[in-house]
């Protein structure tokens, strides 16, 4: 028989910092209150100064805005703290041909919904019949954020509100700086901060979390456990056996190298998207920060050395690199088949990771953060709160290995053995295999997706599938589309608005710089 909290669940436990571990405490201390107050919880974060971040995904989703506005942090606080820059979306290089191949050498994953007029046609339709014009790709015909994008614009003026802006948008930060940020955050909400290093977990008669025993503090308990140890998955992993599904033969990419690196001058332009740009073993991220480029190659081990992957990013990087020594990491791609188990919940690393591509590692920290507030078992009563817990992970992961491999099962490139065993097949996952199947005759729509499992919108989906050229055959369902005349106008008022905008919108930088000197004068 379980053995249940006699008063519910009055104390949390959160073993590991970091960026999981603080968003978690204060998603939790927001949502629940904290031990100050009558009734509520008592959560308590225990982390080891002996153990590091391990930092690689300094990108974000558009969630985070949300996330940030929920947890009480405001948008010039943040960027002034964690070094933060505006993000649009993703620009892919040679990711649908290698260089030099006739044919577009870059598509891009914009945040902004395609556009809609009330009461106007839905464009990809349309699109797909030519209405936009010949050569004319979906992100650019759709939205005028490609064109904000590439002028250097930034998606806000100063005059719009926090989280708030005519362009959808999320972030480039430090992620070392927003582990800081959130763990200040969290104990100005009443979370209490012990550093001490986990030396061993014990468990209970019921094969639960029992306790954990520490190097500093001794002995700490709790009533609900939440594993943010990385990698290691101490709790989840090593203690409970909670499983883990690697998927390395569909997601290849296993090892990064990641630097540093400073702006050619103080006032150079920062992108206001994330370059992803592909090469023979994988792809380099290129992430403008406000005072200098983070640039990282994400590699597969079994198509190319270590020794020819710094080859890649020194290439890459140019003079810029002279100098500075990259960070290797070692990547565990794949997820637990069970996220909570007794006792123990897993968010970030601890419950799985899915290469940085789409900035999905900080979007599943988030998510898991919610679900753990939202879900919290007051009573003490695991069972049911933990099936509806590791359904919605496990089938968001799920989601994700989808997108993910969307980006490269679809490529054209047939230079290096990377790219020919990506497009293969076998490598390619049933619930993919059949999307597509289906996508060949018709545009891909809200009906096909699963809104509380996805963490992208179908337009997601329809910006990286025919960013990839995705052939798309409508012909059997042309009679279907009766309003081409007000699409072709839809798509012209488009690139109309577009160059409005580019005059509207002020310069990245000199956003960023002006949210700056906001936070600055708060202070004052």
């Amino acid at each position: 028989m379980k053995t249940l909290p006699k008063d519910g669940v009055k104390q949390v436990l959160i073993v590991g910092g970091g960026t999981a571990g603080w968003l978690t405490a204060c998603f939790l201390a927001k949502q629940l209150g904290t031990g100050a107050d009558p009734g509520s919880v008592r959560i308590t974060l225990v982390e080891s100064r002996e153990i590091g971040i391990i930092g690689v995904g300094e990108g974000t989703f558009p969630s985070i805005r949300g996330t940030l506005a929920t947890i009480g942090i405001d948008e010039a606080r943040f960027i002034r703290e964690c070094n933060g820059t505006f993000k649009q979306g993703i620009r892919f290089n040679h990711w649908v041909r290698e260089p030099g191949a006739a044919g577009a050498d870059h598509y891009f994953h914009p945040f902004s919904l395609p556009s809609q007029r009330p009461g106007g046609p839905e464009l990809l339709p349309y699109w797909l019949q030519g209405a936009a014009g010949p050569g004319v790709a979906f992100a650019a015909a759709a939205t005028m954020q490609k064109r904000v994008a590439d002028a250097s614009r930034a998606p806000k003026r100063p005059s719009d509100a926090d989280f708030m802006g005519p362009l959808n948008y999320a972030y480039h930060f430090d992620a070392g700086k927003f582990a800081a940020l959130l763990c200040t955050h969290a104990q100005s909400l009443g979370v209490q901060h012990v550093q001490a290093t986990m030396e061993r977990v014990a468990l209970d008669d019921d094969g639960a979390i029992g306790a954990i025993h520490t190097r500093e503090a001794g002995v700490l308990t709790a009533d609900l456990y939440i594993d943010c140890t990385g990698f290691r998955a101490a709790l989840i992993g090593e203690a409970l056996g909670a499983s883990f599904r690697n998927i390395n033969d569909v997601l290849f990419v296993d090892r990064a190298l990641a630097m540093q690196v400073p702006y050619e001058r103080p006032d150079a332009p920062i992108p206001s998207y994330t370059i992803s740009t592909a090469h023979e073993a994988g792809w380099t991220w290129d992430i403008g920060l406000h005072q200098r480029r983070g640039i990282g190659y994400v590699y597969s081990s079994r198509h190319t050395d270590d020794t020819r992957a710094e080859e890649v990013l020194r290439g890459y990087i140019g003079k810029a690199s002279d100098g500075l020594n990259p960070r290797q990491l070692k990547l565990n791609v794949g997820y637990r088949e069970q996220h909570w188990v007794k006792n123990c919940v897993a968010v970030g690393l601890s419950g799985g990771f899915l290469e940085p591509l789409e900035s999905s590692g900080i979007g599943l920290i988030e998510t898991a953060a919610y679900l753990v507030s939202y879900l919290f078992p007051h009573d003490g009563d695991f069972e049911p709160v933990a099936k509806v817990y590791n359904e919605m992970m496990k089938a968001r992961y799920e989601r994700v290995v989808d997108f993910v491999k969307l980006h490269y099962c679809l490529t054209q490139r047939k230079d290096h053995a990377f790219w020919t065993d990506n497009a293969d097949a076998a490598s390619i996952p049933d619930s993919l295999q059949d999307k597509l199947a289906m996508w060949r005759r018709r545009a891909p729509h809200r009906m096909d997706f699963v809104v509380d499992y996805e963490m992208y919108p179908p337009s997601s989906w329809q910006y990286v599938l025919y960013g990839m050229e995705y052939p798309t055959d409508l012909y059997a369902n042309a009679r279907t589309l009766p309003r081409m005349e007000e699409a072709r106008k839809e798509f012209a008022t488009i690139e109309q608005v577009s160059h409005r905008a580019l005059a509207d919108l002020p310069d990245h930088r000199a956003m960023v710089e002006h949210l700056l000197q906001r936070g600055e004068r708060k202070i004052a």
